[in-house]
């Protein structure tokens, strides 16, 4: 029992799971920073809603890229389930529809408190997830996936956050300027979720390639991608500076930029590395938001 447990706890891959909270975390803080009440049920439903979608959308990508063949026993990324022969495809299929139930049981509170935004929200994000790599013409599959992780892991998650923050406590929702402190703070999770994904692609340059995975580094090759790659991490310390102003939040950049320089001389493995150091990379972020 214990052992399924702990398979299953990997499978959902907690490490990536900061890209989910952190916005949320962050609009939580925002919200109070501008002298609103925070309502702890609304944030906490939000925050646990926000983790069912992203396990779902792992769960999915690990399905899709089994079925089609891009992940392979021995892979050089983290170790996946179904690639390894330890979990069927069937409970796999379970596993998904089980995230996406806890989404929308979490979800329809959400919709009561915040109405049709927050429904579009939703389905969006829903769609997304399915969408990510689930059809022929899916976004990792294209090449354009980071847009949409910035998006949802980034900008939509926090200014989401912040509207329903304000509206759960009878605040207009046209409470201008904490919407957009949320944003460009939530923007900042969005670029570091695309730091995961660049080194994610990055490691997986060559059997995406063999795959047909045209990933944004399959597309114009490493050099353009660490090139790429440093200018969100130079966009960093500008989109805090539009947050929170003058404050430790802009020294987001350092270890941003400390983690880009490894991932330049990184190979095999040593990407795996990265990939937990870029999602730590969220939590610094919170932490120096909270300074």
């Amino acid at each position: 029992m214990l052992r399924n447990i702990l398979l299953w706890l990997r499978i959902i891959r907690p490490q990536t799971l900061f890209a989910s909270l952190v916005p949320v975390l962050i609009a939580v803080l925002v919200v109070a920073n501008h002298g609103f009440n925070v309502n702890v049920l609304t944030a906490t439903t939000t925050a646990f809603c926000a983790l069912a979608l992203q396990i779902l959308s792992n769960l999915i990508n690990d399905y899709y890229d089994f079925v089609r063949g891009t992940d392979r026993a021995g892979r050089a990324g983290f170790r996946r389930a179904l690639a390894e022969g330890e979990v069927s495809a069937r409970s796999m299929l379970v596993a998904c529809f089980t995230a996406a139930g806890v989404a929308c049981l979490l979800g329809l509170y959400l919709i009561y408190i915040g109405g049709l935004a927050i429904l579009l929200i939703g389905l969006s994000a829903l769609l997304f997830a399915w969408l990510y790599t689930a059809t022929s013409h899916s976004l990792s599959y294209l090449g354009i996936a980071d847009i949409f992780v910035f998006l949802y892991y980034g900008v939509i998650a926090s200014t989401g956050t912040a509207f329903l923050l304000l509206v759960s406590e009878g605040f207009t929702p046209y409470v201008m300027a904490t919407l957009q402190a949320a944003f460009f703070a939530g923007g900042v999770s969005g670029l570091i979720s695309m730091c995961v994904l660049f080194i994610n692609n990055l490691r997986d340059i060559d059997s995406d390639r063999e795959a047909g995975k045209r990933t944004l580094p399959v597309r114009f090759g490493k050099p353009a991608a660490h090139i790429m790659m440093l200018i969100i991490v130079l966009l960093m310390p500008l989109f805090a500076w539009l947050a929170f102003g003058l404050t430790p939040a802009m020294l987001i950049v350092v270890p941003a930029f400390a983690l880009w320089v490894k991932v330049t001389k990184a190979q095999g493995a040593e990407y795996n590395r990265c990939l937990v150091m870029a999602g730590l990379n969220n939590v610094v972020f919170l932490g120096l938001s909270l300074l």
